[in-house]
């Protein structure tokens, strides 16, 4: 599944980053790398951006830069 599919309070672990050239740099010096943990805490009211927290900050994302992070979820139940 790609990071734009989680629910918001789930949890995932990045499996692999992908695009190409700039935007795949940019993913990856943002922090996003494979098997970091990554959690999803909000989606905007339209649906884009999303917020998410990894290595002790927060982050928000467009949509469509979301779809290039696949990701293992880990949802727990609450």
């Amino acid at each position: 599944m790609t990071l734009d599919e989680l629910k918001p309070g789930c949890s995932g672990i990045i499996t692999s980053v992908g695009g190409e050239g700039a935007l795949r740099l940019r993913l990856l010096d943002m922090g996003l790398i494979p098997k970091t943990r990554v959690t999803l805490r909000k989606v905007a009211p339209m649906g884009d951006p999303i917020q998410i927290q990894l290595r002790g900050y927060e982050l928000t994302l467009r949509i469509e830069d979301s779809k290039n992070i696949v990701v293992r979820e880990e949802c727990e139940s609450v």
